[in-house]
């Protein structure tokens, strides 16, 4: 009985679990439809085409997840190309279908009110290609933009822009929210690489051919040709048709086309014709196996779903639609346990009728929040959003040439520059070397990089001001000719602007205006003449014009041609001195009291190394001191009588010797340059001597210098203005206590052509004022002005320009270039002798330090004996009486006694002090005594036992009295 029981028990419980299987996989077969709305303009092949990638994502993604639960069911409405059927559209699928996401609209335009429905209804808005930077601003949690910004490929246009050097440029764009949006931000970007927009140029979306033709003849009579065009590829077709047809796809012009038109360059082939040679940026795809199987499988769908349609190319966008359909598709997977409901909103938060009946997504939140964390490998590279956006990614340079476009570049970033090839490992630096493309074949067929501008082909020529005045007509001077109607304009500035134009790579057509009025006077001040650029009546002004900080706010200058700086010019006057102690003069205090110093203490160091073994250093302390001086005071004119017999007082007399012979041969030549040479020298040196004397002070007509004196502090009675060189050189030749000027102050050009002029009068002090020289004057930023810099660098640093100064500057210069005096003081310093004298002192220290230690050695028993009865002063002062002694052992006495016994003189003669006019000291001994017996009164015995024929003194220095002093000397 318990066995049938089990049996059926375990019958009922394979039964159970049978069916519980069957159930669990009944219920994990259970599809769950979600409903996704598609809005794109269905009239247009590219609609059908992102539709067409949209359903193949959607199939592929199935293909490969076919046990997901969730199920993607497409409700596709047609937005008609226009912003109230894109709104219809997705406002009847989000109330009558509620669909739970919707992938597009597909312009910009219609994704701004699209949104908005979405974000009221939380519903995600999934655009694969509104690019305006303008939709970023909605800020809404439910939008969510699978492509592009915009503003990210402006930074790679005007990386374009400045790897060429071209400094204007005119963007061309469609009149609506979608060509506004970016407009903005890519000025900015230019701005940012100094890049000027003269003029921006709108074409309406709806414009005629005749419309667009008449705005492109007007950028035809710009000198700018440079355009920058972002509009949809419809109207940019019918743009590039027109300008090939009106010549402005020629040689000298350039194209750059945004990524609307770069990203769809391959279904615009019908019209590539007409943009051959544009440079184009288009989002950049890697070209993967994956990529290329896909292509070809939806070559075959499409033509397969749409016979009809021919001609029709994937683009990125296309590629991004398919990658928006698998990532919402993976999200829908992520959230598949959430309600797929809709709840009825409060009819109190909309105002319209049609929205009362709306409904709020619960699903939206989840659904947003699994969008914005989801990455994969996409068809169109690495799918990763940043703040509900697609990262952003490198950039595409393309060069349309033939029937198709070829890459010249990328731009990336991580550089942030244009580079050649990907992974580049270059420098990250800007560079302006326009080798960071590939070679490029521009408009024309052209292989030379455009310049960016040329004149306008209305055939005018620019128009060029210059100023018409009475003096220094050597920089500018103007010619009429009434009988011919012509002006002849000549001078400095003229030939260096022209020199200047003969370096410029191409042909510049101009004609000169003098700015007169019509009684050929001058119409006006330098400031009037250089505003006439910024008001537009002169294309340039060149001159004789200082570049000025006031005038470069409205103007822009080139690089200066002249020397920069505002001098002084003053009287020149001979500083001869005529005075009885101009003796002095060549030295000055310093000089002379070092020199007194040295002769004082050379003499005593000769008498310290001389007086012990030389008889002419000896003799009574007046006669020592007097022939120690005289001796070192006679080698100033070499005539000393008294000779040295010390190693060491010869050393230090061959420094000093030479040490006099520098001296005094500078002194010679410095008086005798005082009392012969002319010494031109100014009358005034500094412009705050011109202030404190109250003196008269001149500058030119309607110069801005008198502002400049004006801020110095000088009183508009001390400022006088002059026109012309001889005004000036009558006023200064007058001074300023006769009712002329002490100085005139201006500018180095005129200044250096003034004393050029007048060199045997004047010259020139300074600068006391800075400024950045002579320019020419352009536009601000206009593209010549660097280029016409550039050739003033070439000229400057070439012979060409001293050519020119030669001419017109310094010919009537016979004088020394005043530029290039120096006014210095007459007297020779110490700083110019210091070197010898620390020469000459070092080596007599040297040479005292040697005999000290010399003399202390050979005498160190006297200071070592350990005799307590002699005190350490005794010892000292014994020190000195045996330093005031003879050495009798020296050679020269030695030679002198062997004479005279030879002469036969008495040995009482020979022992006798050579000068009786100072008695010999009782302490007096030879070096063969030993120094013991100056203490003990000991008699020196000689080795061999024989007596010394010397006297030696014998005394105690214990029982040291005054008659000692006196007392007769012992003989041996």
């Amino acid at each position: 009985m318990s066995s049938m029981e089990n049996h059926k028990r375990s019958i009922l419980l394979l039964f159970s679990w049978i069916f519980m299987v069957a159930a669990m996989a009944a219920a994990s077969t259970t599809i769950i439809p979600v409903n996704v709305g598609v809005v794109v303009d269905l009239d247009e092949p590219r609609g059908k085409m992102y539709l067409s990638c949209i359903k193949m994502a959607l199939s592929d993604f199935y293909a490969i997840h076919s046990d997901y639960k969730t199920r993607l069911v497409l409700n596709t409405r047609n937005s008609n190309g226009d912003v109230v059927g894109a709104a219809a559209a997705a406002l009847h699928l989000i109330k009558n279908v509620e669909v739970k996401a919707i992938l597009g609209p597909v312009s910009s335009m219609q994704a701004s009110f699209v949104v908005n429905l979405g974000e009221q209804a939380h519903v995600p808005i999934i655009s694969f290609s509104a690019t305006s930077p303008s939709l970023t601003s909605l800020r809404s949690s439910y939008f969510f933009r699978f492509a592009q910004n915009d503003l990210n490929q402006v930074k790679a246009i005007s990386g374009i822009v400045q790897n060429f050097g071209w400094r204007r440029v005119v963007p061309i764009y469609v009149d609506n929210m979608y060509g506004e949006g970016v407009i903005p931000f890519l000025i900015d970007a230019l701005q940012e690489v100094d890049v000027h927009i003269p003029y921006r140029s709108l074409i309406h979306e709806l414009a005629t051919d005749d419309q667009i033709e008449k705005e492109l003849y007007k950028l035809m009579t710009m000198q700018t040709r440079v355009f920058i065009v972002h509009m949809m590829p419809n109207l940019s077709s019918r743009l590039f048709a027109k300008a090939k047809e009106i010549g402005m796809m020629s040689k000298g012009f350039v194209w750059i086309t945004t990524n609307s038109i770069g990203n769809n360059l391959k279904s615009m082939a019908s019209v590539l014709d007409s943009m051959q040679g544009l440079l184009g940026v288009e989002t950049y795809i890697p070209r993967t196996l994956k990529l290329r199987q896909f292509i070809s499988r939806w070559k075959r769908q499409f033509q397969q779903d749409n016979p009809k349609i021919i001609g029709v190319e994937l683009d990125a966008f296309g590629l991004r639609a398919y990658d928006a359909a698998f990532a919402v598709a993976m999200a829908f997977e992520k959230v598949a346990n959430a309600g797929f409901k809709f709840q009825k909103r409060n009819a109190s938060s909309f105002n319209s009728t049609d929205l009362d009946t709306f409904e709020v997504s619960h699903y939206g939140s989840k659904l947003s929040h699994a969008l914005s964390i989801i990455t994969f490998k996409g068809m169109a590279g690495d799918f990763n959003l940043v703040d509900r956006q697609l990262q952003v990614s490198t950039f595409e340079i393309v060069n349309v040439n033939g029937y198709g476009a070829r890459t010249v570049g990328y731009w990336t970033p991580e550089n942030g520059r244009v580079v050649k090839r990907l992974n580049s490992t270059r420098n990250r630096t800007i560079s302006t070397s326009k080798c960071d493309l590939g070679p490029i074949i521009w408009p024309g067929e052209s292989l030379s990089v455009p310049k960016g501008w040329e004149i306008p082909t209305n055939g005018t020529k620019l128009r060029i001001g210059v100023p018409v005045k009475e003096g220094f007509l050597e920089f500018v001077k103007v010619t009429s000719c009434p009988s011919t109607n012509t002006v002849d304009v000549t001078g400095f500035s003229i030939d260096v602007f022209k020199a200047v134009l003969e370096i410029l790579p191409y042909a510049l057509p101009y004609e000169f205006v003098p700015f007169a009025m019509a009684n050929g006077s001058s119409a006006g001040t330098y400031n009037d003449l250089v505003y006439q650029v910024y008001a537009g009546k002169f294309d340039a002004v060149v001159g004789d014009v200082t570049i000025r900080a006031n005038r470069s706010l409205y103007v822009g200058f080139t690089m200066p041609y002249t020397e920069s700086g505002v001098v002084m010019v003053v009287p020149i006057q001979d500083k001869r001195t005529k005075s009885a102690w101009v003796f002095l003069k060549p030295l000055t205090w310093d000089l002379w009291m070092t020199t007194l110093c040295f002769f004082i203490f050379i003499g005593f160091v000769i008498w310290v190394l001389e007086h012990r073994i030389n008889d002419d250093f000896r003799g009574s302390p007046s006669h020592q001191v007097g022939t120690s001086f005289w001796f070192s005071f006679s080698t100033m004119v070499f005539s000393q009588r008294e000779k040295v017999v010390s190693n060491l007082a010869r050393f230090v007399m061959i420094i000093w010797i030479f040490v006099v012979l520098i001296v005094t041969q500078s002194y010679t030549a410095s008086l005798a340059s005082l009392l012969t040479v002319q010494q031109l020298q100014p009358t005034v040196t500094d412009i705050d001597d011109l202030l404190r004397n109250r003196d008269n002070v001149g500058y030119m007509t309607s110069s801005y210098i008198y502002g400049l004196l004006r801020q110095k502090g000088f009183h508009d009675s001390r400022l006088k203005d002059y026109g012309t060189m001889e005004e000036i050189d009558e006023a200064l030749s007058k001074g300023s206590a006769n009712g002329g000027i002490a100085a005139i102050v201006h500018e180095t050009p005129y200044m250096k052509l003034f004393v050029a002029k007048y060199c045997s009068k004047y010259t020139m002090i300074g600068p006391i004022f800075k400024t950045d020289g002579f320019g020419f004057v352009f536009p601000k930023g206009s593209p010549l002005i660097p280029d016409v810099s550039q050739a003033i660098l070439n000229l400057t640093e070439g012979e060409k320009i001293m050519n020119i100064e030669d001419k017109w500057i310094n010919k009537e210069n016979n004088c020394k270039d005043p530029s290039t005096e120096k006014f210095y003081s007459s007297s020779l310093g110490l700083e110019s002798f210091w070197g010898l004298f620390l020469i000459a002192g070092v080596a007599s220290i040297f040479a005292l330090l040697i005999f000290a230690t010399s003399f202390l050695h050979k005498h160190k028993q006297v200071l070592m004996s350990s005799d307590s009865r002699a005190s350490k002063w005794k010892r000292i002062r014994t020190m000195f009486k045996i330093f005031n002694e003879k050495e009798l052992s020296s050679h020269t006495f030695k030679s002198s006694r062997h004479e005279a016994r030879i002469a036969g003189a008495p040995d009482h003669e020979l022992n006798a002090s050579p000068n009786n006019n100072w008695p010999e000291s009782p302490f007096s001994y030879t070096n063969q005594t030993d120094a013991t017996s100056v203490f003990y009164g000991e008699q020196e015995t000689p080795s061999h036992g024989q007596a010394s024929p010397e006297i030696v003194p014998t005394f105690e220095l214990a029982a040291f009295t005054n008659q000692e002093m006196h007392a007769t000397p012992e003989t041996a």
